[in-house]
């Protein structure tokens, strides 16, 4: 095969796709099923530029770019729609630095206006008195990240790439600075004549380290996400975030709402999966209802943990060559927020493979960032 990629999420799909398109040969190997990981679950997940790291942001630029016109390349609804983002503020701190921030979103191509109190309530009425302020984004929005992995994953399929379910890559077979195989668990090896491209998210870390000494800065976390029961009226309109509190929030079409934004489950030693703690449910719950009043006495429809995501110890990805390596490309450390960037990463990572040849705009996202050679 000219490219074996190891991942079977969005990153792994939607690169196959722009690969197979380009005509090369690609293999994908999935040690679980096709969005079975971060890229699927519950809900859909928010395409966001508000907020970001600015490291981030030209990635964001070109995704906002992709995403409205992405079902029709890959023949299937992505369930993508723009319905803006409020990044609340309450706290002096927060609103002393909202101009600079609004300033350096603009800067960056991604359209922002800070709102006064008052302009929020207009947007949002049902908005706690505490909110004195917002970033607000028009063109952030949602997208359905399982149907849209899957989606990928078919239009890869209908290009030539294969797909292979059920396939753990174990061991990288190496012949000086390349990697000339990938050994699955079942004990098959797979010619690379080519690149190999790790993008298996939580599964990454522990393979270059077990394997090649390479030490990243991640770890592996259980986000969770809260989906309550009906509400009538729903109170809130838009995506939410917010700068001081650990919340997002999002409605749904059923007229749910989404709450989510760094509580955590806890792994089961005896399952493998993480189940979510009642104390960290009833937290986020309390911060929903802190800044939406309205929301007191909702009760909880849904509680899930159970999609591992990966951390770095700065909050943006790490993508690069594998050290050592001239043909092993990795990505992991998404940090909770790769999904919206993936339609700009992925073209970029194909761009970079394909050609040979290093794209600057994943520059920033190198390893070498936390060494010091």
């Amino acid at each position: 095969m000219d490219f074996v990629i190891a991942g079977g999420g969005v990153y792994g799909a939607g690169v196959a796709w722009e690969l197979a398109q380009r005509g090369a040969e690609v293999l994908l190997l999935e040690a679980g099923e096709i969005a079975s990981g971060a890229s699927g679950g519950l809900g859909k997940r928010g395409v966001r530029a508000n907020g970001r790291d600015v490291r981030e942001l030209p990635l964001m630029r070109a995704a906002y770019e992709l995403w409205p016109d992405l079902h029709e390349r890959i023949g299937a609804p992505t369930g993508y729609e723009r319905a803006g983002n409020l990044h609340l503020m309450e706290r002096d701190r927060d609103l002393a630095g909202a101009s600079a921030q609004a300033w350096m979103q603009e800067q960056q191509g991604i359209s922002t206006t800070l709102l006064s109190a008052a302009a929020v309530r207009e947007m949002e009425p049902a908005l706690s008195s505490r909110i004195r302020g917002a970033l607000y984004c028009p063109d952030d929005g949602v997208a359905d990240h399982t149907a849209t992995t899957r989606a990928l994953a078919q239009a890869a399929q209908r290009h030539g790439a294969v797909m292979r379910e059920h396939t753990r890559v174990t061991q990288l077979e190496r012949a000086g600075d390349r990697i000339v195989a990938v050994i699955t668990a079942q004990e098959e090896r797979i010619e690379v004549r080519r690149t190999v491209l790790l993008l298996a998210n939580t599964f990454v870390p522990d393979l270059l380290q077990a394997q090649f000494g390479v030490m990243l800065p991640v770890w592996t976390m259980w986000p969770q996400i809260v989906l309550t029961e009906p509400v009538e009226p729903m109170p809130v309109h838009y995506l939410i975030g917010h700068a001081s509190r650990l919340l997002a929030m999002k409605s749904t079409p059923d007229s749910r709402v989404m709450i989510s934004g760094g509580w955590r489950g806890r792994l089961n030693p005896d399952t493998g999966r993480g189940e979510p703690q009642p104390d960290q449910v009833q937290g986020n719950v309390a911060e929903a209802v802190a800044v939406y009043p309205s929301l007191e006495g909702i009760s909880v429809a849904e509680a899930k943990t159970d999609r591992r995501e990966s951390m770095t110890v700065d909050g943006i990805p790490i993508i690069d060559r594998v050290p050592g390596l001239s043909n092993a490309v990795f990505a992991t450390g998404w940090s909770g927020h790769g999904w919206a960037i993936a339609p700009a990463v992925n073209r970029l990572l194909a761009d970079w493979v394909y050609s040979d040849r290093d794209v600057s705009e994943l520059y920033p996202f190198r390893y070498s960032r936390f060494t010091a050679s």
